[in-house]
């Protein structure tokens, strides 16, 4: 009996050997089958993020790409070119000696102190063309009994004023001023004997004057305006010339009017001082009555720029 249950056992154990030898393959078979689907998922799925990084990436390469394109053609489109980079060069440098010029100018003007406008004194020697024919001394047909001709030599003295119109002469002429001028000149020709009067057939005489007042307005041209020496000129103006004694004899008038000339040069001594030389001629188409006004005055200036 025991020996039959001893066969009975071992014929089992055999069969479950042989059956779990038979099923061991297939469960390592599909064991295997399982671990390589998960490999290949796994693969596939890796494959699937390298490709989408990749393309991330490439992408991303492309956007700098453009930006990179876009950048160089802002900087193309804005960098000047050689012509345009030549003008404007040459554009800052006229500027720069505009510049220059300008400060060279007002530091010119400080030092000499340049100013528009004058009040000057002058003075000097005085040259009539010949002696004038008074009422106190000459007749129309000669002097007067125990009476003297009056004398062509004398001295000047006067004062003007002048204004600026224009700082060069209307377009004409840089550093040219025009100005008006406005000048009083008394001139003393001295002294001479006078008599309109005899007493029982004695004349009677005395010391006369003779002077004469020159009022002017003229255009004054003044050359090379922020320097210290200015020479200027007076093209021609309008003069009234006042006499006194009045004309000879039977006559008796004493205004004439006449043209003047002028020439001369202004000098900046010292902030707003200046001195300078003055020639002018005074000219007078016709005569007063016989008597002759025209001539010749000459000498300094002092002046007060404003």
């Amino acid at each position: 009996m025991i020996n039959k249950n001893n066969k009975y056992l071992g014929a089992a154990l055999v069969t479950i050997t042989v059956a779990g030898m038979v099923a061991a393959p297939q469960a390592m078979a599909k064991k295997a089958k399982k671990v390589q689907a998960s490999t290949i998922s796994e693969y596939h799925h890796s494959v699937t993020t390298t490709r989408s990084n990749t393309s991330a990436i490439e992408a991303q390469l492309r956007a700098l790409e453009d930006e990179v394109a876009s950048l160089k053609a802002q900087v193309k489109a804005s960098a000047p070119t050689a012509a345009v980079v030549s003008a404007d060069s040459q554009k800052i440098q006229e500027l720069d000696a505009w510049a220059a010029s300008i400060k060279a100018d007002h530091v010119k003007h400080e030092k000499h102190h340049d100013k528009d406008n004058m009040l000057y004194f002058r003075g000097g020697f005085s040259e009539n063309d010949r002696s004038m024919a008074a009422t106190t001394n000459t007749l129309q047909n000669g002097l007067v009994t125990g009476t003297t001709a009056g004398h062509t030599s004398g001295w000047n003295f006067g004062a003007g004023i002048d204004f600026n119109l224009n700082d060069n002469l209307f377009g004409l002429m840089d550093k040219t001023q025009l100005l008006g001028e406005l000048d009083l000149n008394y001139v003393d020709l001295g002294t001479f004997k006078s008599s309109v009067v005899q007493n029982v057939g004695v004349p009677l005489s005395s010391t006369a004057t003779q002077s004469m007042l020159r009022i002017s307005a003229s255009p004054k041209i003044k050359f090379l305006k922020g320097s210290a020496i200015r020479p200027w000129i007076i093209p021609v103006g309008f003069t009234l010339n006042v006499i006194s004694p009045p004309s000879q004899l039977n006559t008796i008038t004493e205004l004439k009017p006449a043209m003047n000339f002028g020439a001369g040069l202004d000098y900046n001594v010292w902030k707003s001082l200046y001195i300078g030389a003055d020639v002018r001629y005074f000219l007078a188409t016709s005569q007063l009555d016989g008597t002759n006004v025209n001539g010749l005055t000459a000498g300094g200036l002092v002046g007060f720029g404003f």
